[in-house]
């Protein structure tokens, strides 16, 4: 079965799965020097209805979807794709790969918005930038937690 996966996966895949079984950690990417990820679509303190647009803003770096490398097998420098924390009381760990949750949602596709339907209340939200394997860059290139109230 493992031979099946690495074969099916994208290169970066297979090399985080070998990492994983290692026990190895994959390097972090660097992050350019003003490299900025924010929420556009909300200002902090909204009130917003049920179903809540996101978009992602990014400066100084470029969208690339999850598992993809270069021709040599190098990831793409500069480049890395959005992950959504919802309600997180804390940043997960910044060197190792984000782990889906409920809390934290992938959009590993590439994706620079998506619509969330949050229950009433209090909610924050808050942007992470990740490379190719999930990983944070170095150094994180994080947004602000934005505050939203939903009616």
């Amino acid at each position: 079965m493992k031979k099946c996966l690495t074969f099916l996966l994208p290169f970066s895949f297979a090399a985080l799965i070998c990492a994983a079984e290692k026990n190895s950690a994959l390097p972090r990417q660097p992050s350019p020097a003003g490299a900025e990820v924010y929420i556009a679509s909300l200002d902090d303190g909204a009130v917003v209805g049920k179903k809540v647009n996101v978009v992602f803003g990014l400066r100084g770096m470029g969208i690339c979807p999850a598992g993809i490398v270069g021709k040599d097998g190098n990831p793409i420098p500069n480049t890395g794709h959005h992950h959504l924390l919802i309600d997180a009381c804390s940043l997960p760990p910044m060197d190792s790969p984000l782990v889906a949750s409920d809390s934290l949602k992938h959009f590993g596709l590439g994706q620079t918005e998506t619509t969330l339907e949050l229950a009433p209340g209090k909610h924050t939200l808050q942007l992470i930038f990740a490379d190719f394997a999930h990983i944070p860059h170095n150094p994180p290139v994080v947004s602000k937690k934005v505050t939203t109230t939903v009616k």
